[in-house]
């Protein structure tokens, strides 16, 4: 008859404990879990083991039965001495202390030095160096230390080959690459990082693809798939999107309406800019309700929501959008905390809201207060929340920003046709002292001329929105642009600006400067007579109108700019004059936004109450019609080739331009340009008795251009070609400028 087997069972009366230095005995027994007296099975014995293994504190564990005795036999881990890193030059020590969890002086554990090899990994995958590796590994010291070191070989850089489309009928690639934060690699890789490729970069992109086309209309736009290989060579990544676009819808019929017998929904209705065949945008939505809630607060009511109700029309693509006004639940904002700045006083980043303690709670309002916070440059992020307060109707706004340099100082290198070649040394802050203010001092030298500058800015004069500036300057000129005289000017200039609505602000200002003509030595006796007067100082105020939809307007592809300038001198000082000038510029993207179109309306008046203007104070028309050199067109003395120009007291100026691309890879950010310009400057107060012609002559000119965008800044390379002109006038046909858009 066979025999029943009997499993292994032990009674332990004594354990023993052998080599634990730092850790108590009864620390172990705790992990063991064994009771003296206690039957334990073998596999009850093993699991003890693994207790005090998975405990991490102990290199070595043997669990020895003698007996009723049960020996317990530790060697612990050895303790941190130093952690040092080796091989990495891309992320620095310093960076990477800030990582890794492992400390010195603190118990070695190999699970958590593997975990923060990871972590390193994957900060340099971050960066596109997907090929890194960590391995760590100790280095044995005297009394049970031990010296950690991260060996680190951190690969070269993936790069984004390319970047391609699929689905996208209404927006070309290279449209639609650049709204994305990821980029192509191109020319000049080694200077560019947002070509490297990083896999938390493509969320973002994916957002803010469907931002772009849901804001031009397309409501049922999806990206499908977003598909990332790595090329053959293994050191390039091909990026392919894999959208849907759907249609563009516009607005139908929006109406007002609500239920509540406080508010009147015709003069909400009224306020609204909306208007049926408008391209839809949620933005605009957001826009409306803001000025909604902002009646609703100046006739003093408080806790009214505004809900967008949309009722889509599949048969003509529209959609109609009812803003309901109806009560909200009443909850207030109990405190705003912020934390993490510690440069940054808090009442700069306060002012950036709307809201204050007490107020009722309003979740946009909340967000547009975040998304100003982030848009002063002062922090590398910044979160806003809202959690309930010590009541269920008081919320707390948790404010958590992490600060960034905001100052830098250069040196450098400038040129331009006209000067030639000259050196720039630039200081700026824009966080002074973490105040907000805007502080910049200047120097730069051309051959022929020097000019020093200092600039002070604080955007909340006396805690209010208003920007408070002061500026100050002083330019010299030798011979400058192959004139007869040097030029001296000193110039002073506080000034106040507001807005006054929507898109719309005002400046009032006061200059002060002193303008000396000397060392003329040319033949023109105009000049000449202007030169005699030495130095004069003007004192003026003046003001400037501005409005300006080109990021806030109802069309998110076009935009115009409007500015108005008076200054009136007299306030003392040696002269009187009132200068007006005024700019009208427009820009739109068309042919599904590849081709931006522009152009802008300029001129000025500069009219002499008392005595002639001067050659300092008048119009040349430098770079405004291109094709010509500086101070190459208008009025000149004598009237003939190599005559002296004296500029106008009056000028107009039309210029129009395309920007399109040229066939190019987009990533070398290269596209192309045609312009046209059309002007003139005129009219003197001094004309040696009618020997110089002053009259309105037109000049006109076109051209091509190349745009560049290059890691140092966007270049502009203009190629001109004068058709009117005037015999003594001078041209140039080629210049090299920072590219600008008005």
């Amino acid at each position: 008859m066979p025999q029943m087997a009997q499993a292994q069972t032990y009674r332990f009366t004594n354990v023993e404990i052998e080599g634990n230095q730092r850790v108590d005995a009864s620390t172990i027994l705790t992990y063991a879990g064994i009771a003296r007296g206690d039957a334990i099975s073998a596999g009850e014995l093993n699991t003890a083991y693994q207790n005090i293994v998975n405990s991490g504190l102990f290199e070595e564990v043997e669990l020895v039965p003698s007996g009723s005795t049960l020996v317990i036999r530790v060697t612990e881990y050895p303790t941190i001495n130093v952690i040092n890193f080796e091989g990495n030059s891309r992320l620095k020590d310093e960076e990477l202390s800030t990582i890794i969890r492992t400390q010195s002086r603190r118990v070695y554990s190999p699970r958590l030095a593997e975990a923060d090899a990871a972590s390193i990994v994957m900060a340099y995958e971050q960066s596109g160096r997907l090929a890194a590796t960590v391995e760590p590994k100790i280095i044995r010291r005297s009394d049970n230390r031990v010296d950690l070191v991260f060996e680190i070989t951190e690969g070269k850089v993936v790069e984004v080959e390319r970047i391609s489309f699929v689905g996208n009928r209404n927006y070309s690639d290279g449209r639609l690459r650049r709204v994305l934060g990821t980029k192509q690699a191109g020319l000049l890789r080694q200077l560019v990082r947002s070509d490297t490729f990083v896999s938390d970069r493509i969320e973002f992109d994916k957002q803010v693809l469907r931002d772009f086309y849901v804001s031009r209309g397309y409501i049922d736009f999806q990206v499908l798939s977003v598909a990332s290989e790595l090329t053959r060579n293994r050191d390039g990544f091909l990026i392919t999107f894999n959208v849907r676009e759907g249609q563009s819808f516009k607005f139908g019929e929006i109406t007002t309406t609500s239920d509540l017998a406080e508010v009147d929904p015709d003069s909400y209705q009224k306020i609204i800019k909306l208007r049926p065949g408008v391209t839809y945008s949620p933005s605009l939505v957001e826009n409306t309700i803001a000025r909604m809630e902002r009646l609703a607060i100046q006739q003093g009511l408080n806790f009214i929501q505004i809900e967008p109700r949309v009722t889509r029309n599949d048969r003509d693509l529209t959609l109609d959008v009812e803003f309901a006004l109806v009560k909200g639940p009443r909850i207030f904002v109990e405190r705003i905390d912020i934390e993490g700045n510690a440069t940054t006083l808090d009442r700069v980043i306060r002012r950036q809201f709307r809201t204050v303690e007490g107020d009722p709670f309003n979740p946009r309002e909340i967000r547009e207060s975040a998304e100003r916070i982030r848009a002063l440059g002062f922090f590398s992020a910044a979160d806003v929340d809202a959690r309930e307060g010590t009541s269920p109707d008081q919320v707390i706004v948790d404010v958590n920003v992490t600060e960034q340099p905001t100052g830098s100082l250069s040196f450098g290198v400038n040129y331009s046709v006209a000067n030639g070649v000259g050196a720039a040394v630039s200081f700026s802050e824009s966080n002074f002292l973490g105040r907000g203010q805007f502080l910049s001092f200047t120097y730069s030298s051309g051959v022929d001329n020097s000019v020093s500058s200092i600039s002070f800015a604080e955007p909340a004069f006396l805690g209010r929105d208003v920007t408070f500036r002061f500026n100050a300057s002083y330019a010299q000129s030798d011979n400058q642009n192959s004139t007869n005289y040097r030029t001296r000017q000193i110039r002073v200039a506080p000034s106040l600006e507001f807005p006054i609505g929507e898109y719309s602000r005002l400046g009032v200002r006061y200059t002060i400067s002193e303008d000396n003509i000397f060392q003329y030595t040319g033949n023109s006796s105009i000049i000449a007579a202007e030169a005699t007067e030495g130095a004069l100082i003007s004192s003026k105020i003046g003001y400037s109108l501005s409005r300006d939809t080109r990021r806030t307007g109802l069309n998110p592809n076009a935009g115009v700019l409007l500015r108005f300038n008076q200054d009136y001198s007299g306030l003392g000082g040696d002269t009187k004059f009132i200068e007006t000038t005024a700019l009208v510029a427009a820009e739109t993207l068309v042919f599904n936004e590849d081709v931006t179109l522009r152009a802008e309306f300029e001129g000025g008046v500069l009219g002499m109450i008392d005595g002639n203007s001067r050659v300092t104070d008048r119009y040349f028309l430098n770079g405004k019609i291109r094709g010509f050199d500086s101070n190459g067109l208008g009025p000149r003395d004598p009237a003939k080739k190599g005559g002296e120009a004296l500029g106008g007291n009056m000028f107009a100026v039309a210029r129009f331009e395309a920007e399109f691309p040229v066939g190019l890879p987009e990533e070398y950010g290269i596209r192309g340009g045609l312009f046209a310009d059309v002007g003139s400057v005129w009219s003197l107060d001094n004309t040696d008795g009618g020997a110089v012609d002053d009259s309105m002559s037109l000049r006109s000119s076109i051209g091509v251009s190349v745009f560049w965008d290059t890691p140092i800044g966007p270049l502009r390379f203009n190629f001109s070609n004068a058709l009117q002109k005037e015999e003594y006038d001078d041209e140039q046909n080629f210049d090299l400028t920072i590219s600008t858009r008005f």
